[in-house]
C-alpha cells in the first residue's frame, strides 16, 4: 500500500516537473517560489514520520536543484541584460512592485544555494530531533537567499537580506551544540542588524530622492560625490558584517563552534557571500565615486584581517574555528578582488567566492563526521585516524589541499586570478594577501596532520566503520564539482565576463 502511494507521488513529481519544463522563460519563478510550496507540503504531511518527510525533502530539494540546472543552461552569456525578468506586485496602494531576473553572476549562486540546500538534506539524519522544523528552517531560508540574489530592486533586497536572519537565528538557537548558542544566536543578531540599520534609512533616503529603488532604473541616477561616500560606506557597513570584514568578524567564529554541522555550512557557503555579492551588485555601480574614494581603507582592513585570521587560525584547537578563522581570511582575500576594479580581479573575486562556498563547505561537513561520531572537537583528542578511516583521510586531504589553493583546485584559478587584478593597482597589497597563503598551508596542514597522523589515541578506535554510504555520495558530489571548477573554469568565467565588464565599464563611465 504504501509503496504504491509513494509510486503515484513520484508519477505526480514527475508530471510537474514535465509541465515545469515545458514553461520556458516562465520557470524561474517557479525556482524562485518553490522553497515556500515545499514548506507547506513538509507541514501537511508533518503525521507521516520523520523518514517519508525526509524523503520528501529530499525529493523536492533536488528537483529544485535540477530545475536551476535547467535555467543555467537557458541563460545566454553574451547577453549584457538581465534574463528570465518578472516582476511581482509588493504594495498595491504604492504600485511598488519588486522586479527579479539573473545574469551570469546571480545564477551561479541560485545553483551553489540549491545544491548546498539539498546536500544539507542528505546530511540530515531522520531520527534527528525537531526534523520537521529544521527543514521548515532550511527551505524558507533558501527562499530568503534565492530572492536576496535575484532581486532587482534595493528595498527588496534589504528585505530579503534580512529575513535570512530569522532562520539562521532559529537553527542556531534550537539546533546548536553547546549551551553558548543563545549567546552565538545573538551575536549573528546584534551585528546584522546594527550593520543593517544604516542601509535601511539610507534607502528610505534614496526612495524620497528619487522615488524609485529599482536597481535599472538607480542605474542611470547620478548621485553627488558627497553623497556618494556617505551612502556607500554606510551600505559597506551592512556588507562588512556579513562577510565579514575585521573587525566586525567576532559574531561569525562563536556561531560557527555553536551551530548545528548544517548551519555551520550554510553560514560559510551562503550567509557569507551575501555581503561581497551586495558589493558588487549595488555598491560599486551605483556609488562609484564611493568605491574609488574608499579602496584603501578597504584594502587595509582587508590586509589586516588576512593576516591576522590567518596568525588566530594557528593558535586553535577547536576544528570549527580553524576552519571559521580560515573563511574570513578568505573572504576578506575575494574583498581584495572586487576592489581593484579589474575584470580579472573581480571575475577571480566572484570565482573564489563559489569555489570558497565548495571547500568550505566540504571542510564543515568533514568536521560534522567526526563531531557525530565523537562530540568533540578538540584537535588534543585526535590522532592517528588515517588507520581507522582511510577513506574520510583522502577526502579530507582533498579539501585541505583545495583550502590552501592547491594547483588543480578551484581554488588556486580564483586567488590566482584576483593576485593578478590587485597587482594591478598595489604590488605592496599582492605580497601581504600571498603571503597569508603561506600562512592557510601553516593552520591548515597543521590541523590535518594532528588529527589523521602520529599516534593513535583510545578515542579514535571506539569507532571503526569509515564513511557512510550518504557521507560518500555526498563528498563525491562536491569533489566532482571542486574538479570541474578547477580544470574547466573557463565556462565559469565566460559566464562571468559580460555582467562583470558591464560593471566595470558603468562605473568608469560615472567616474
Amino acid at each position: 500500500m504504501k509503496r504504491g502511494i509513494l509510486s503515484s507521488f513520484y508519477l505526480v513529481i514527475v508530471e510537474i516537473l514535465l509541465f515545469i519544463t515545458s514553461l520556458n522563460n516562465n520557470i524561474f519563478p517557479i525556482v524562485l517560489f518553490l522553497p515556500l510550496f515545499i514548506i507547506a507540503l513538509l507541514w501537511i504531511f508533518n503525521f507521516k514520520g520523520n523518514k517519508f518527510i525526509h524523503k520528501l525533502a529530499l525529493i523536492w530539494s533536488s528537483i529544485l536543484f535540477l530545475l536551476s540546472l535547467y535555467l543555467w543552461a537557458t541563460l545566454v552569456n553574451v547577453n549584457p541584460n538581465f534574463q528570465h525578468v518578472f516582476s511581482l506586485e509588493f504594495i498595491p496602494s504604492l504600485s511598488y512592485s519588486l522586479v527579479f531576473g539573473v545574469d551570469g553572476i546571480s545564477i551561479y549562486f541560485i545553483l551553489l544555494t540549491n545544491l548546498f540546500i539539498y546536500l544539507c538534506i542528505l546530511s540530515l539524519s531522520p531520527s534527528q530531533v525537531r526534523l520537521n522544523e529544521i527543514l521548515m528552517f532550511l527551505f524558507f531560508l533558501q527562499w530568503g537567499i534565492l530572492c536576496s540574489f535575484s532581486v532587482l530592486d534595493l528595498l527588496g533586497f534589504f528585505i530579503f537580506f534580512e529575513a535570512t536572519l530569522i532562520p539562521t537565528y532559529f537553527i542556531v538557537l534550537v539546533w546548536g551544540s553547546r549551551e553558548r548558542k543563545v549567546r552565538a544566536s545573538y551575536l549573528i543578531s546584534i551585528y546584522t542588524l546594527l550593520g543593517s540599520i544604516f542601509m535601511f534609512f539610507n534607502i528610505i533616503y534614496i526612495l524620497s530622492k528619487v522615488g524609485n529603488a529599482n536597481y535599472q532604473f538607480l542605474l542611470d541616477t547620478v548621485f553627488s560625490k558627497d553623497e556618494q561616500k556617505y551612502l556607500w560606506i554606510t551600505f559597506f557597513i551592512a556588507f562588512a558584517a556579513k562577510i565579514p570584514l575585521f573587525p566586525l568578524h567576532i559574531w561569525l567564529p562563536e556561531a560557527h563552534v555553536e551551530a548545528p554541522t548544517v548551519g555551520s555550512v550554510l553560514l560559510a557557503v551562503l550567509i557569507l557571500k551575501l555581503g561581497t555579492y551586495g558589493i558588487i551588485r549595488f555598491s560599486i555601480p551605483l556609488f562609484p565615486y564611493g568605491t574609488v574614494f574608499f579602496t584603501p581603507l578597504i584594502y587595509t582592513f582587508a590586509v589586516f584581517g588576512i593576516i591576522y585570521t590567518c596568525f588566530t587560525a594557528i593558535r586553535q584547537i577547536d576544528l570549527k574555528k580553524i576552519i571559521a578563522y580560515s573563511s574570513v581570511g578568505h573572504m576578506n582575500v575575494v574583498l581584495l578582488g572586487i576592489m581593484s576594479l579589474r575584470t580579472e580581479g573581480m571575475e577571480g573575486a566572484i570565482f573564489q567566492m563559489l569555489s570558497h562556498g565548495i571547500v568550505s563547505g566540504a571542510m564543515f561537513f568533514c568536521v560534522g563526521v567526526i563531531y557525530e561520531r565523537y562530540h568533540v572537537r578538540s584537535l588534543k583528542y585526535f590522532g592517528g585516524l588515517a588507520n581507522v578511516y582511510p577513506l574520510f583521510a583522502i577526502v579530507f586531504l582533498i579539501f585541505s589541499l583545495a583550502n590552501i589553493s592547491f594547483p588543480g583546485t578551484s581554488s588556486f584559478i580564483g586567488e590566482f586570478l584576483i593576485l593578478a587584478g590587485v597587482f594591478k593597482e598595489s604590488s605592496i597589497v599582492v605580497f601581504f594577501a600571498a603571503f597569508s597563503m603561506i600562512l592557510g598551508a601553516v593552520y591548515t596542514l597543521w590541523a590535518y596532520n594532528r588529527i589523521f597522523f602520529g599516534n593513535l589515541k583510545n578515542l579514535s578506535i571506539k569507532y571503526s566503520m569509515d564513511l557512510r554510504r550518504h557521507e560518500a555520495y555526498l563528498f563525491i558530489y562536491l569533489i566532482v564539482v571542486l574538479l570541474i571548477m578547477g580544470i574547466y573554469s573557463q565556462i565559469f568565467l565566460d559566464s562571468f565576463h559580460t555582467p562583470v565588464s558591464n560593471i566595470i565599464e558603468h562605473t568608469k563611465q560615472q567616474l
